[in-house]
């Protein structure tokens, strides 16, 4: 079937495939609601309430590097309008608070902090914006929010992430905004032309709720249709696109199984970020300091988000002092530990592999090498494959991490089984497996391990069958 295969070969840029190997990023959500005790402001905060007297930017980087996070993305500017930085287009910002006697620029702290602790730094800019007076006069506004986005994309280094919200309420003068995402698009591909444009944009979607909550199926090769790209320029063709909208919408369950994509004349690669808060709010309160989710809960979001294809934003709001608060770092560091024990050391180096079937020029013991660049394959048009793993000794493992290459998504169903008394045992089954699956189970002990693979777009190409031990 030639739409099987067009949809085994869809490919995702080197900017979404470079987010997809960071896997764990986290949120900073801070400003002046920080010191108002609400989630969103109204734009008429006086400036004079931002005092975070022991801000220390460091501090929140080694929170994240206890978690084991790769990048964090700070709200330069939430709905307030409240600027972290001295925009020089807004007065309505750090430069007119008695932090550092506003010469103060924590937008500059965080990003040089990330680059000295050795993880990204992204940048979450709402495009609504409640303070400022030409929100609502179209040109006008898309002119200063692009400004906006000028100074943020050129005067901080490599940015890794824009993550823009869908927020468009009234603005201070009570009119509504028609936003360019096309032009606010252009500029990032301009200045920035490595960094994703996040949830708003054409490049990681939006896993559909912000609790945390995964899909068993996650497919990153999904309808054209579901993309920011193609709403927007249906919304420019008619009035109202509703219909539009609910063709495919990113709370539904099922965005890319072969009945959807078999309707479809386009597809693109459109993975899905998954993202919580570490509290119930997104900003700093302090009535939540002891309901910071259970260690439990994190890692339950995290093998369904790292270990389902997607990649897991958690967002840890610093409180008024301007540090991230000591309940939050004591979780932070139990989800990492937990993390690095589990996943500390791969069983399965040395072992052995045997496959069914073996396209020329790949190999079976590609998928033990450790490089993501070499891959297991049948002979194309061959769906239904197996794989066997031969660790040379009875160990006892809980965990077995399954990836693709990471050129593409194919596998649609699997089943792993151990060898015990000379008998395969059921182990685990799973639907798609993409950039990263965690399959954990209740230890075994066994020598062989088999992965069948039920279903795959025109030929599954597997780079990785790793083996733990909790």
């Amino acid at each position: 079937m030639e739409w099987v295969r067009r949809a085994a070969e869809v490919r995702p840029s080197e900017r979404q495939l470079a987010l997809q190997e960071m896997e764990f990023y986290t949120f900073i959500h801070f400003s002046v609601n920080t010191y108002t005790d609400k989630e969103w402001g109204t734009g008429s905060e006086d400036p004079a309430i931002f005092n975070p007297v022991a801000f220390d930017a460091s501090q929140w980087v080694e929170a994240c590097q206890d978690a084991g996070a790769k990048g964090l993305i700070l709200t330069c500017k939430h709905h307030d309008g409240f600027c972290l930085w001295p925009s020089r287009y807004t007065e309505h910002s750090v430069k007119n608070s008695p932090w550092k006697q506003g010469r103060g620029d924590i937008v500059r702290e965080v990003a040089e902090a990330c680059r000295k602790g050795g993880i990204k730094f992204g940048i979450y800019l709402s495009p609504w914006d409640r303070h400022e007076p030409t929100y609502g006069d179209s040109p006008a506004y898309n002119a200063y929010f692009i400004n906006q986005l000028r100074e943020l994309l050129t005067g901080y280094g490599d940015i890794f992430s824009v993550w823009f919200d869908g927020a468009c309420g009234e603005g201070p003068n009570g009119k509504r905004q028609e936003y360019d995402w096309q032009g606010y698009y252009a500029i990032i591909r301009e200045l920035q032309p490595n960094a994703v444009i996040s949830v708003c944009g054409p490049d990681i979607r939006w896993c559909g709720n912000e609790a945390g909550i995964c899909r068993p199926s996650e497919w990153s090769v999904v309808p054209a249709s579901l993309s920011t790209n193609e709403m927007i320029q249906a919304k420019s063709q008619q009035e109202d696109n509703r219909e539009f909208a609910k063709r495919y919408d990113s709370k539904e369950q099922d965005l890319g199984s072969r009945d959807i994509i078999k309707q479809e004349s386009e597809l693109i690669w459109y993975p899905a970020e998954v993202n919580t808060s570490i509290r119930p709010g997104w900003f700093y309160h302090e009535s939540e300091d002891d309901h910071v989710k259970p260690l439990e809960e994190l890692l339950h979001i995290y093998y369904g988000s790292v270990g389902g294809n997607a990649t897991f934003l958690l967002n840890i709001p610093p409180d008024r002092r301007g540090l991230i608060h000591e309940n939050d770092r004591k979780r932070l560091k139990e989800l990492g530990d937990v993390v690095r024990r589990t996943f500390g050391r791969n069983l399965a180096i040395g072992a052995s592999a045997w496959a069914s079937e073996t396209r020329s020029g790949s190999s079976p013991h590609n998928v033990l090498d450790g490089d993501r660049d070499t891959y297991w394959a049948p002979e194309d048009g061959t769906e239904a494959a197996s794989i066997e793993i031969d660790l040379h000794r009875d160990i006892t493992f809980d965990h077995i991490v399954l990836q693709e290459y990471r050129y593409g998504q194919r596998i649609e169903g699997f089943e792993l089984e151990y060898e015990e008394g000379g008998e395969w045992r059921a182990l685990y089954k799973g639907t798609v497996i993409g950039y990263k699956k965690i399959c954990k189970f209740d230890a075994v002990t066994s020598r062989r391990i088999r992965l069948r693979i039920k279903e795959s777009r025109w030929c599954p190409l597997l780079a990785a069958f790793e083996v733990y031990k909790a």
